[in-house]
Protein backbone atom coordinates (compact mmCIF):
# COMPACT_ATOMS: atom_id res chain seq x y z
CA UNK A 1 0.00 0.00 0.00
CA UNK A 2 1.29 3.37 -0.92
CA UNK A 3 0.86 5.83 1.90
CA UNK A 4 0.12 9.44 1.25
CA UNK A 5 1.31 12.15 3.59
CA UNK A 6 -0.98 15.08 4.11
CA UNK A 7 0.70 18.38 3.38
CA UNK A 8 0.26 21.01 6.10
CA UNK A 9 -1.93 23.89 5.14
CA UNK A 10 -0.95 27.46 5.84
CA UNK A 11 -3.70 29.77 6.99
CA UNK A 12 -3.91 33.18 5.39
CA UNK A 13 -4.14 36.17 7.71
CA UNK A 14 -7.65 37.53 7.85
CA UNK A 15 -8.13 41.00 6.46
CA UNK A 16 -9.95 43.23 8.91
CA UNK A 17 -12.28 45.83 7.49
CA UNK A 18 -12.65 49.12 9.29
CA UNK A 19 -15.92 50.72 8.13
CA UNK A 20 -16.00 54.45 7.50
CA UNK A 21 -19.54 54.67 8.87
CA UNK A 22 -21.27 53.24 11.90
CA UNK A 23 -24.69 53.65 10.31
CA UNK A 24 -25.69 56.31 12.85
CA UNK A 25 -26.84 59.80 11.82
CA UNK A 26 -24.52 62.71 12.48
CA UNK A 27 -27.25 64.48 14.45
CA UNK A 28 -30.77 63.78 15.66
CA UNK A 29 -32.13 67.28 15.14
CA UNK A 30 -31.30 70.67 13.65
CA UNK A 31 -30.22 72.21 16.96
CA UNK A 32 -27.66 69.51 17.62
CA UNK A 33 -26.44 69.63 14.02
CA UNK A 34 -26.07 73.43 14.13
CA UNK A 35 -23.87 73.27 17.21
CA UNK A 36 -21.72 70.50 15.75
CA UNK A 37 -21.14 72.56 12.60
CA UNK A 38 -20.44 75.77 14.57
CA UNK A 39 -17.80 74.11 16.73
CA UNK A 40 -16.15 72.12 13.95
CA UNK A 41 -16.04 74.95 11.41
CA UNK A 42 -14.75 77.54 13.90
CA UNK A 43 -12.03 75.15 15.05
CA UNK A 44 -11.10 74.78 11.38
CA UNK A 45 -10.78 78.56 11.14
CA UNK A 46 -8.63 78.80 14.27
CA UNK A 47 -6.12 76.24 13.00
CA UNK A 48 -6.43 76.97 9.28
CA UNK A 49 -2.79 78.08 9.04
CA UNK A 50 -1.33 75.18 11.02
CA UNK A 51 -0.73 72.18 8.73
CA UNK A 52 -0.14 69.90 11.72
CA UNK A 53 -3.55 70.23 13.35
CA UNK A 54 -6.28 67.89 12.12
CA UNK A 55 -9.90 68.81 12.85
CA UNK A 56 -12.79 66.47 12.09
CA UNK A 57 -16.49 66.07 12.75
CA UNK A 58 -18.36 62.79 13.13
CA UNK A 59 -15.31 60.77 12.04
CA UNK A 60 -14.89 57.21 13.30
CA UNK A 61 -11.83 56.83 15.49
CA UNK A 62 -10.29 53.36 15.78
CA UNK A 63 -7.69 53.39 18.59
CA UNK A 64 -6.50 49.76 18.37
CA UNK A 65 -5.37 47.89 15.27
CA UNK A 66 -7.12 44.57 14.84
CA UNK A 67 -10.31 45.58 16.64
CA UNK A 68 -12.91 47.14 14.35
CA UNK A 69 -15.59 47.11 17.05
CA UNK A 70 -13.66 49.38 19.36
CA UNK A 71 -14.52 52.79 17.94
CA UNK A 72 -16.19 56.12 18.55
CA UNK A 73 -17.21 59.04 16.33
CA UNK A 74 -16.89 62.27 18.35
CA UNK A 75 -19.09 65.11 17.15
CA UNK A 76 -15.88 67.10 16.81
CA UNK A 77 -12.28 66.24 17.55
CA UNK A 78 -8.89 67.94 17.29
CA UNK A 79 -5.59 66.15 16.82
CA UNK A 80 -2.35 68.05 17.28
CA UNK A 81 0.66 66.63 15.47
CA UNK A 82 -1.23 65.13 12.51
CA UNK A 83 -1.50 66.68 9.05
CA UNK A 84 -4.66 68.02 7.55
CA UNK A 85 -6.30 65.95 4.84
CA UNK A 86 -9.25 63.75 4.02
CA UNK A 87 -9.70 60.46 5.84
CA UNK A 88 -12.41 57.83 5.76
CA UNK A 89 -11.73 57.15 9.43
CA UNK A 90 -9.04 57.90 11.98
CA UNK A 91 -6.96 54.74 12.44
CA UNK A 92 -4.68 55.68 15.29
CA UNK A 93 -1.92 53.19 14.43
CA UNK A 94 -1.59 54.89 11.03
CA UNK A 95 -1.34 58.33 12.68
CA UNK A 96 1.89 57.86 14.68
CA UNK A 97 -0.37 56.41 17.38
CA UNK A 98 -1.50 59.93 18.32
CA UNK A 99 -4.93 60.00 19.94
CA UNK A 100 -7.25 63.00 19.54
CA UNK A 101 -6.39 65.37 22.37
CA UNK A 102 -9.71 67.22 22.43
CA UNK A 103 -13.22 65.95 21.73
CA UNK A 104 -16.68 67.52 21.81
CA UNK A 105 -20.06 65.85 22.15
CA UNK A 106 -23.30 67.74 21.53
CA UNK A 107 -26.17 65.95 23.22
CA UNK A 108 -29.58 65.24 21.76
CA UNK A 109 -32.72 63.96 23.52
CA UNK A 110 -31.83 60.49 22.23
CA UNK A 111 -28.58 60.23 24.18
CA UNK A 112 -28.78 57.95 27.21
CA UNK A 113 -26.78 58.05 30.43
CA UNK A 114 -25.40 54.61 29.59
CA UNK A 115 -24.23 55.78 26.18
CA UNK A 116 -22.57 58.89 27.58
CA UNK A 117 -20.92 56.82 30.31
CA UNK A 118 -19.50 54.49 27.68
CA UNK A 119 -18.16 57.44 25.70
CA UNK A 120 -16.48 58.91 28.75
CA UNK A 121 -14.89 55.56 29.58
CA UNK A 122 -13.64 55.24 26.01
CA UNK A 123 -12.17 58.75 25.89
CA UNK A 124 -10.62 58.28 29.31
CA UNK A 125 -9.03 54.95 28.41
CA UNK A 126 -7.58 56.05 25.09
CA UNK A 127 -5.91 59.28 26.09
CA UNK A 128 -8.21 62.22 25.40
CA UNK A 129 -6.91 65.25 27.28
CA UNK A 130 -10.02 67.46 27.16
CA UNK A 131 -13.62 66.34 26.79
CA UNK A 132 -16.48 68.85 26.48
CA UNK A 133 -20.19 67.99 26.53
CA UNK A 134 -22.95 70.44 25.72
CA UNK A 135 -26.70 69.85 25.90
CA UNK A 136 -28.26 72.70 23.88
CA UNK A 137 -31.81 71.68 24.79
CA UNK A 138 -31.15 72.22 28.50
CA UNK A 139 -28.22 74.63 28.16
CA UNK A 140 -26.07 72.27 30.20
CA UNK A 141 -22.30 72.44 29.74
CA UNK A 142 -19.71 70.23 31.35
CA UNK A 143 -16.06 69.49 30.75
CA UNK A 144 -13.37 67.09 31.80
CA UNK A 145 -9.61 67.52 31.76
CA UNK A 146 -6.97 64.83 32.12
CA UNK A 147 -5.25 64.72 35.44
CA UNK A 148 -2.37 62.49 36.40
CA UNK A 149 -4.27 59.28 35.66
CA UNK A 150 -7.74 60.02 34.33
CA UNK A 151 -10.22 62.61 33.15
CA UNK A 152 -11.44 64.81 35.97
CA UNK A 153 -14.47 67.09 36.03
CA UNK A 154 -13.77 70.79 35.47
CA UNK A 155 -15.53 72.43 38.38
CA UNK A 156 -16.06 75.88 36.83
CA UNK A 157 -16.78 76.04 33.11
CA UNK A 158 -17.78 79.70 32.93
CA UNK A 159 -14.80 81.62 31.49
CA UNK A 160 -12.87 78.36 31.23
CA UNK A 161 -10.03 78.50 28.68
CA UNK A 162 -9.05 75.28 26.95
CA UNK A 163 -5.33 74.61 27.54
CA UNK A 164 -5.00 72.92 24.17
CA UNK A 165 -7.28 75.04 21.99
CA UNK A 166 -7.00 78.43 23.63
CA UNK A 167 -10.75 78.97 23.25
CA UNK A 168 -12.84 80.45 26.04
CA UNK A 169 -16.22 79.12 27.18
CA UNK A 170 -18.73 81.73 28.30
CA UNK A 171 -21.73 79.89 29.63
CA UNK A 172 -24.73 81.99 30.70
CA UNK A 173 -28.44 81.44 31.20
CA UNK A 174 -28.98 82.52 27.59
CA UNK A 175 -26.71 79.82 26.24
CA UNK A 176 -23.17 78.87 25.38
CA UNK A 177 -20.82 81.34 23.71
CA UNK A 178 -17.36 80.33 22.57
CA UNK A 179 -14.51 82.73 21.84
CA UNK A 180 -11.48 82.17 19.66
CA UNK A 181 -7.99 82.86 21.04
CA UNK A 182 -8.08 86.31 19.39
CA UNK A 183 -11.22 87.18 21.37
CA UNK A 184 -13.66 86.96 18.47
CA UNK A 185 -16.85 85.00 18.97
CA UNK A 186 -17.58 81.64 17.35
CA UNK A 187 -19.97 82.37 14.50
CA UNK A 188 -22.40 80.47 12.34
CA UNK A 189 -21.66 80.10 8.64
CA UNK A 190 -24.33 82.71 7.90
CA UNK A 191 -22.73 85.17 10.32
CA UNK A 192 -19.28 84.56 8.86
CA UNK A 193 -20.66 85.07 5.35
CA UNK A 194 -22.53 88.23 6.36
CA UNK A 195 -19.38 89.62 8.01
CA UNK A 196 -17.29 88.86 4.93
CA UNK A 197 -19.95 90.33 2.65
CA UNK A 198 -20.05 93.49 4.76
CA UNK A 199 -16.26 93.74 4.68
CA UNK A 200 -16.30 93.23 0.92
CA UNK A 201 -19.01 95.89 0.56
CA UNK A 202 -16.82 98.31 2.54
CA UNK A 203 -13.85 97.52 0.32
CA UNK A 204 -16.00 97.97 -2.79
CA UNK A 205 -17.33 101.32 -1.49
CA UNK A 206 -13.82 102.51 -0.68
CA UNK A 207 -12.66 101.46 -4.14
CA UNK A 208 -15.62 103.27 -5.71
CA UNK A 209 -14.64 106.44 -3.82
CA UNK A 210 -11.05 106.09 -5.03
CA UNK A 211 -12.27 105.53 -8.59
CA UNK A 212 -14.55 108.61 -8.40
CA UNK A 213 -11.71 110.73 -7.04
CA UNK A 214 -9.44 109.51 -9.80
CA UNK A 215 -12.12 110.26 -12.39
CA UNK A 216 -12.37 113.82 -11.04
CA UNK A 217 -8.60 114.22 -11.24
CA UNK A 218 -8.60 112.83 -14.78
CA UNK A 219 -11.41 115.21 -15.81
CA UNK A 220 -9.57 118.18 -14.29
CA UNK A 221 -6.39 117.16 -16.08
CA UNK A 222 -8.31 116.85 -19.35
CA UNK A 223 -9.66 120.39 -18.87
CA UNK A 224 -6.16 121.73 -18.16
CA UNK A 225 -4.77 119.94 -21.19
CA UNK A 226 -7.57 121.39 -23.37
CA UNK A 227 -6.98 124.90 -22.00
CA UNK A 228 -3.25 124.62 -22.65
CA UNK A 229 -3.90 123.35 -26.16
CA UNK A 230 -6.29 126.26 -26.84
CA UNK A 231 -3.75 128.76 -25.49
CA UNK A 232 -1.07 127.35 -27.77
CA UNK A 233 -3.43 127.53 -30.73
CA UNK A 234 -4.25 131.18 -30.03
CA UNK A 235 -0.58 132.05 -29.54
CA UNK A 236 0.29 130.45 -32.83
CA UNK A 237 -2.52 132.37 -34.57
CA UNK A 238 -1.26 135.68 -33.14
CA UNK A 239 2.25 134.95 -34.39
CA UNK A 240 0.84 134.27 -37.84
CA UNK A 241 -0.79 137.73 -37.67
CA UNK A 242 2.54 139.24 -36.68
CA UNK A 243 1.68 139.79 -33.05
CA UNK A 244 4.02 138.59 -30.31
CA UNK A 245 1.73 136.86 -27.78
CA UNK A 246 4.30 137.38 -25.03
CA UNK A 247 3.98 141.16 -25.39
CA UNK A 248 0.30 141.13 -24.66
Amino acid sequence: MISQTQQPTTSQPQTIHYPDSDGQPMADNTLQFRWIVIIKENLDLIFADDPEVFVAGDLLWYPVEGNNRLRRAPDAMVVFGRPKGDRGSYKQWEEDNIAPQVVFEILSPGNTLKEMGQKQTFYDEFGVEEYYIYDPDHNDLSGLQRGEQSLNVIEQMSDWVSPRLGIRFDWTEEGLTLYRPDGSRFQTFQEIKAERDAAQAERDAAQAERDAAQAERDAAQTERDAAQAEAKRLAQRLRELGVDPDSL
